[in-house]
């Protein structure tokens, strides 16, 4: 894995610099190269039934997609032609799920995380980030 993503990862987590929206993408950049590099999230993405996660950032105008399964990870800005699930909730919310600080569930389930569409394929993109989160972990010697 490229060591600058790595780097840029870290600061991230460790909310260093501003953030911004479009720093999602570098998430799914992440996801993209261990699902090329790491056996053990290549295997997963290999038996996924294609799926396409629209997400929305509910505070400002941000919206990014990314789609897993079937060999294969892409991602992009703006809206996904026909997204298998949708998942909506503001800035903070998205940064409190993607360093770990808020359950997805508990999220989910107090209303801060809206999903609308296949509730399973919410999930299964749930289980592959958790695999990449610690994954990621173990790169960074944590």
């Amino acid at each position: 894995m490229d060591i600058n993503l790595l780097k840029k990862l870290a600061e991230l987590r460790d909310g260093e610099g501003e953030r911004k929206p479009s720093d999602a993408l570098i998430l799914a950049e992440a996801l993209k190269q261990l699902a090329e590099e790491n056996d053990e999230i290549k295997e997963e993405v290999e038996d996924m039934e294609e799926i396409i996660v629209q997400f929305e950032y509910t505070d400002v105008d941000y919206k990014y997609w990314v789609k897993v399964g079937e060999g294969s990870v892409d991602y992009g800005e703006g809206e996904a032609e026909d997204p298998s699930v949708t998942m909506k909730a503001t800035g903070a919310t998205w940064t409190g799920l993607g360093t770990g600080e808020i359950d997805r569930t508990g999220a989910y389930m107090s209303g801060e995380l809206k999903i609308d569409g296949d509730l399973q394929a919410a999930i299964s993109y749930g289980e592959i980030n958790g695999i990449m989160r610690d994954t990621l972990r173990e790169l960074s010697g944590e």
